[in-house]
């Protein structure tokens, strides 16, 4: 049956629609590509005629209190090839080796890849880019890259930490503030044709990139620097595993020094081992033993438990708590809380723990800070080991009582002494002062936090009045006091516990000395320890003459005048003394009691430092680099009250 006209009609018009939808439907999905779609479908069309390679980004600076440089980028060129232009890579691959110090199959495999682009050697030094250069080598290429690097070596090293070739942070300040140091990478654009092969290959482009931001420490480099070299005098000479030292300024909260041993050089990285670039102030948990005295003492005299002339048995060294023994070092009968202090009774502080009991024990040790953080911007802070009272026995409340049971980190140790050290107000130490942009913008600054009140000033007072007596003769620190200056200090020596038998170790020991200077307002805070020290084992033989070291050092550094009269000695005349050493101390001789100003013209820091140490030195210290002036001249009698002045320069 033929189809009607009025049918025909209706299949034109339904014809006519669909046509006229499909070309809405082109015409959309083309004003849709052109105009919404114009810009990435743009890019994907570049970026199929580029190659991008990521370089590696410019960190910020870490940089000392005084703008000292701790870590920086240097620019190094980085080495890469294309195989595609390379005719014969046997032959270049066997120049090549001996440079790179690679095999020369592995670089065969390299440049014989079917790819345009293949990284050969990252951050070459700047010899091995010369003498790969000089070679003139067709397909190879060069590019400007950053590589990380410790002016100071060992200085600060796990407090600054390190990078890796990304380079992202890795160890210490490094990897706490990596986001803030890592720069904007920039890119390296090549061109290529429709298959894929490179074309002006010689002049790539290179995009982007940003510096990061920069660093300014509470750590003082000179501070850092005395710090390590008197720990690792005496870790070595006592044959010890290792030893920490914590340098705070207790008003503050700011650490100025802050070194561990065994050490390493973040530049050479991979000739330590992983061990060493731990930072022990913060990760390493120990018993204190009786550096630990003073907080309970304060705590009985906060609560007014005692009044600071009671006198407390000390059972003639043998008391019996719990069907536990408690010893003495010495038989001691009563004593007077100075005397407790001094003598390092632990009989007399048990006592005081059982007067305050174990839930204001607690409470006080918790509030100094104990068995928690610090908060300092440093990864890897343990919190130590501090148990719920209602878990502690009668002997748990007395050994606590003088430090044992509990385990702190040095970092909390330092920080609940500075409270005592500055009035009664826990603080929260800090490393980084101040971040600053690319551009040298302020980004933020650190302000001083006080994290609680723990004790009154009156009482912060008394406790640091009765340490002072710690360093005069008599007792167990004497060794750690320096002429001129009142030192409030306190001794440990506590035995370790033996992983093995769970007990505490018969000969391993860790000995410490913890003082505040000078003692009525302490500029200064400074921890010492040292960990498992051969032959002698007291903190007060091993320990505290490395405080007196490095606060004696520091004290003149900081110019921290002396609270005492200094007893000078009139020596007989010698005649003067010449070193034919070239760079050591050459000319040293004392005439009626006065010292002759040394030659230190052309010297360095570190050799400034050690003759300022031989010859008793204060001596104001300016610059960086080498000494270029001096004050008085060499030769020259130093009067007494007189200034002296050493002036490095580069």
């Amino acid at each position: 049956m033929a189809p009607t006209e009025q049918n025909l009609q209706s299949r034109i018009r339904l014809i006519g629609i669909l046509f006229v939808f499909v070309f809405l439907s082109v015409a959309a999905r083309a004003v849709y590509l052109q105009l919404v779609q114009a810009d990435d479908l743009a890019a994907r069309g570049r970026q199929q005629h580029q190659r991008v390679v990521k370089l590696t980004p410019q960190r910020g600076a870490i940089y000392d209190r005084n703008g000292e440089e701790l870590a920086l980028s240097l620019e190094v060129k980085s080495l890469y090839a294309n195989p595609r232009e390379i005719a014969d890579g046997a032959a270049v691959a066997h120049q090549l080796a001996p440079l790179l110090k690679m095999s020369e199959k592995r670089l065969l495999k390299h440049l014989t890849a079917k790819k345009h682009f293949v990284w050969l050697e990252r951050l070459l030094s700047p010899e091995t880019a010369q003498q790969v250069a000089d070679l003139k080598l067709k397909g190879l290429h060069f590019v400007r890259e950053h590589k990380r690097y410790y002016p100071r070596g060992q200085v600060a090293a796990q407090v600054v930490g390190f990078t890796g070739l990304d380079p992202k942070g890795l160890e210490g300040i490094e990897l706490k503030y990596d986001a803030d140091l890592q720069g904007e990478a920039g890119l390296l654009i090549s061109e290529r044709d429709a298959r894929g092969r490179g074309m002006a290959t010689a002049e790539q482009i290179i995009r982007g990139g940003a510096p990061g931001g920069s660093l300014f420490l509470t750590i003082d480099r000179t501070l850092q620097y005395i710090a390590e070299k008197e720990l690792a005098r005496q870790v070595k000479k006592s044959h010890a595993v290792g030893g920490t030292v914590v340098m705070l300024e207790p008003a503050s909260g700011r650490v100025l020094a802050m070194a561990s041993q065994p050490t390493y050089n973040p530049n050479a990285i991979n000739r330590y081992h992983p061990g060493d670039w731990r930072n022990r102030t913060v990760s390493d948990a120990f018993e204190p033993g009786s550096i630990f005295k003073p907080f309970l003492l304060a705590g009985v005299l906060e609560e007014g438990l005692v009044s600071p002339n009671s006198k407390i048995d000390c059972e003639n060294g043998r008391f019996e708590v719990g069907g536990k023994i408690i010893r003495d070092h010495k038989r001691y009968g009563r004593l007077n809380l100075a005397d407790m202090l001094r003598f390092s009774s632990n009989i007399g502080f048990a006592k005081l723990g059982k007067k305050l009991e174990r839930e204001r024990v607690y409470k006080y040790v918790r509030d100094f800070g104990f068995g928690q953080k610090t908060g300092i911007d440093l990864p890897g802070e343990e919190n130590g080991l501090l148990r719920d009272p209602k878990r502690w026995f009668e002997i748990d409340l007395a050994t606590i009582s003088f430090g044992q049971g509990i385990s702190v980190t040095s970092l909390q140790m330092a920080s609940a002494m500075a409270a005592i050290a500055n009035g009664g107000l826990l603080m929260e130490p800090y490393l980084v002062e101040r971040i600053v942009d690319g551009d040298g913008n302020p980004v933020y600054r650190h302000e001083p936090h006080v994290v609680r009140r723990v004790i009154s000033a009156k009482t912060a007072k008394r406790v640091r009045g009765m340490m002072v007596g710690v360093t005069e003769p008599g007792g167990t620190g004497v060794r750690g006091a320096i002429e001129g200056y009142r030192i409030a200090g306190k001794t440990g020596t506590a035995q370790k516990v033996d992983p093995v038998t769970g007990g505490y170790s018969v000969d391993k020991r860790v000995a410490s000395f913890i003082g505040m200077v000078p003692a009525g307002k302490p500029a200064l805070l400074l921890l010492v320890t040292i960990d498992e020290p051969q032959g002698k084992t007291y903190g007060g033989q091993i320990a505290a003459p490395v405080f007196s070291h490095i606060a004696e050092e520091s004290l003149r550094y900081l110019d921290v005048p002396p609270t005492q009269s200094i007893v000078r000695r009139t020596l007989p005349k010698q005649a003067p003394v010449v070193r034919q050493k070239k760079t050591v101390l050459e000319k040293t001789s004392i005439t009626e009691g006065k010292s002759q100003m040394p030659d230190f013209q052309g010297m360095s820091y570190r050799q400034v430092l050690k003759a300022m140490q031989r010859q008793k030195l204060n001596i104001k210290l300016s610059g960086s680099g080498r000494v270029v002036e001096q004050s008085p001249k060499a030769g020259e009698v130093i009067r007494y009250g007189s200034e002296i002045w050493v002036r490095f320069g580069a």
